[in-house]
Formats: structure tokens, C-alpha cells, sequence
């Protein structure tokens, strides 16, 4: 009896420790799996941030693919880059705008809508296209000292000592997107005007007026006139530039067309063959023009008194071949003072003669195929919400301020 009593007080001390045991190997467990979770789901969320991070990354080097080196890895010369622009962005009131942008596009999900082309002008204002055209009426001469100077025997209404302040030019006369910049050295306002663009004019072709986007349309093309496209500018500045002159070729080629879809991808790339092509048969050629008109918001009807006449306005629109964080090596435009030079010019005369007429000049970070002549411009006349006859009104005060910066006034 005594055995057996003995033999249950061992199975119940048995059965005790093991229930603690279970007790216990439940709650480690419970531990266990409670750890594992909130790591797998910090695993996660550690993967999601990666990829994210590693995303937004990405899409800005395609806007800015100066920012790495070919490993995919920041260079030491990128990194001294920025420290340098870090220390001297007060030089550029776009620089600024540019960090904001930087910042925002690193950290916000929207930054998958952001992406551009550099064939396509039309998303170049979208955002602030109202600040642009409220802010123009600080270009009137009633704004500034109405003194003059002459360089290079060009009248202007601005005194020279203003047109070097820096912050001044920068503010009255160009619209800096945040894709580049134009630092103190380069928008020197007496270098720029102090360029001798004037040509002698010859029997041969002197002037190629082309258009990257012949497809572009104005208002009342909708409207059944199948004539209101920006290629009846090119005939019609051909014409009054031929009145003055100057012997013109009118390229009509439609670059924007591939296979008979519109395709403006590749419209600059097309452009660049036809246009060099072009110059190679007929090396007399001095003067490149390229017409567009810009993309607004269909609320937006912009419209001047020209002359009498309802007219669209003209934006004179440079590619830098740069972005904030140095020169792209792969788009050179040894020939961008010249460029700058052009359309500045042409914005004082404008100033002066035709003060409603311009819009700011417009710079951006790609080249746009204008580094193929000293004198290569790009124009936008108006936009899509002008009439063909009020951009067509554009191109009488056009031709005049391009003869007077070519025939030297």
C-alpha cells in the first residue's frame, strides 16, 4: 500500500512539473511568435522603405542623372559639386526652388508624375504658368529707369549698371526652371550684349527655320482650319525675312511623326539628323530658328495689342545643357553664351520697341538642339488657346527684331 501511495505522489509531482513546463514552453511560445511577428512586419516595412527610397532614387537620376557615376554610386566630384553649390546658392534664386523640389520628389509618392521629356515643351509651365504671365507686367519700362545705353550700337531703355545687377536681370527678364541654373558668371548682361551677332547678308541660305513639333496647333485648327499650325508661321516669317533681305530656308519636315502616329519622343533626335543634314549641304547658313507654341491651361488665353493687332505673345527659350549639379557632358553646347546672347538681345529690343510683345525668356537644363550655330533660337509663339491669325500677327515684330540684331539695328 505504501508503494503504491508513493508510486501516485511521484505521477501527480510528475504531471505538475510537466504542466508547468507546458505552461511555460505555451508562453515562451507565445514570446517567440510575438517577436518573430513584429520583426518579420519591421522586416517589411524596413524592405518597403528600401524599395521606396531606392525607387524615388531612380526616377530623380532620370531627371537628374548627373548625381551619380556610372557604378550607381554617388562620386566624390558629385558630392564636392553640391557642397559647392551648398556654399554659393544664394547666387541663383533658382537654386533654392530646385532643393525644394529635390526634397519634395525624394519624399513624396507623387514623384512618379514629375517625370519630363525634353521633347515635350508643353509640360515645361504647367505649375506655374499664372505666376509667369501675372508676373510680366514687371518687364513694362514704366517699372524701371527709362535711361539708356548702347552696346554693340543696340539703343536699350535700361541703364548698363542695372542690366549688371544680377538679381535684377535675373528677376525682370528670365524664368529659371529648377532642371538647371544660371549663375553669376555666365548671365553677365555686358558679355552677353556685347556679342556681335550681325551677319552680312549673301545670295545664299543665311537662316533655317524648322519646327521640332510641326503637329502643334493653334485654337481654331479645331475649328476646321487645317492651316493653323505652327509650320504657317515658318512660311509667313520666311516671307517677311525674305522682304528684308535675307535669303531663308523653310524646313516643313515633320519631326514629330513617325510611321504616321505622332511620336514626340524622339522628335529633337529626328530634328537633330534632318536639320544637320541641312547644314551640311548648305554651310552659308548662320541663323537656326525652331517655332513652337507653348501648352497652357485652356483657361488661359494670352493675347497683346501689337501694332493694333491682337497678338500672341513671342517666349525666347534657351537649353542650358546643365543642371544645378554641373554641365551634362553628354549635351555640350559650346556655343551657349552666344545662344543667351541672342535671345537677350532680342528681349531688350522687344523691351523697347514692342514692350507687351515678350514673355520672360525661359531656361532650361537640356540643350534642345541649339548648340548647332551660335545663332540658334528656340521661339514659342502663343500657345494652343491662340488663334493662327494672332500667332501670325507675331511674326511682323519677329522679323524686326531679328533684323535689327542681325543687321545691327
Amino acid at each position: 500500500m505504501k508503494s503504491w501511495s508513493r508510486n501516485v505522489k511521484k505521477w501527480i509531482l510528475f504531471l505538475k512539473i510537466t504542466g508547468i513546463l507546458v505552461i511555460l514552453c505555451m508562453i515562451a511560445g507565445a514570446c517567440i511568435l510575438y517577436a518573430a511577428e513584429n520583426h518579420i512586419q519591421l522586416l517589411k516595412n524596413n524592405l518597403s522603405n528600401e524599395v521606396w527610397e531606392s525607387g524615388c532614387e531612380w526616377v530623380w537620376q532620370q531627371i537628374f542623372p548627373l548625381s551619380m557615376d556610372l557604378t550607381g554610386k554617388h562620386s566624390n566630384q558629385t558630392l564636392q559639386t553640391q557642397k559647392k553649390w551648398s556654399s554659393i546658392n544664394t547666387m541663383d534664386p533658382a537654386y533654392d526652388q530646385y532643393e525644394k523640389a529635390r526634397e519634395f520628389y525624394r519624399t513624396h509618392e507623387y514623384l512618379a508624375w514629375i517625370g519630363e521629356d525634353e521633347s515635350d515643351e508643353e509640360t515645361i509651365r504647367s505649375a506655374s504658368e499664372e505666376a509667369l504671365d501675372q508676373s510680366e507686367n514687371a518687364n513694362s519700362p514704366a517699372n524701371t529707369d527709362s535711361a539708356s545705353a548702347k552696346i554693340s550700337d543696340q539703343p536699350m531703355i535700361y541703364p548698363m549698371q542695372q542690366l549688371m545687377d544680377y538679381d535684377f536681370l535675373m528677376k525682370h527678364f528670365y524664368n529659371v526652371h529648377t532642371s538647371t541654373t544660371a549663375d553669376r558668371e555666365l548671365m553677365n548682361a555686358k558679355n552677353l550684349l556685347s556679342k556681335d551677332l550681325t551677319l552680312e547678308k549673301e545670295d545664299a541660305p543665311q537662316i533655317l527655320i524648322y519646327h521640332t513639333h510641326s503637329q502643334e496647333t493653334y485654337a481654331d485648327y479645331a475649328a476646321g482650319n487645317k492651316k493653323a499650325t505652327v509650320v504657317e508661321l515658318g512660311n509667313r516669317l520666311t516671307a517677311l525675312l525674305e522682304e528684308k533681305g535675307y535669303q531663308v530656308l523653310h524646313d516643313t519636315t515633320s519631326y514629330d511623326m513617325a510611321a504616321g502616329k505622332l511620336d514626340r519622343n524622339h522628335a529633337y533626335n529626328y530634328a537633330l539628323d534632318g536639320i544637320m543634314g541641312i547644314l551640311q549641304k548648305y554651310p552659308s547658313i548662320q541663323v537656326v530658328l525652331d517655332l513652337h507654341r507653348d501648352g497652357v491651361k485652356e483657361n488661359l488665353h494670352m493675347v497683346r495689342t501689337v501694332n493694333g493687332k491682337a497678338t500672341a505673345p513671342i517666349m525666347f527659350f534657351n537649353g542650358m545643357s546643365q543642371t544645378p549639379e554641373g554641365e551634362i557632358e553628354y549635351l555640350k553646347n559650346p556655343y551657349k553664351t552666344e545662344n543667351l546672347a541672342f535671345s537677350l538681345q532680342m528681349q531688350l529690343l522687344a523691351e523697347e520697341k514692342y514692350p507687351d510683345l515678350t514673355r520672360k525668356i525661359f531656361l532650361k537644363g537640356l540643350r534642345y538642339n541649339l548648340h548647332v550655330r551660335p545663332r540658334s533660337a528656340l521661339v514659342e509663339v502663343g500657345a494652343q488657346t491662340n488663334t493662327l491669325e494672332e500667332a501670325l500677327n507675331a511674326m511682323e515684330p519677329l522679323a524686326d527684331l531679328l533684323d535689327q540684331v542681325l543687321g545691327g539695328g
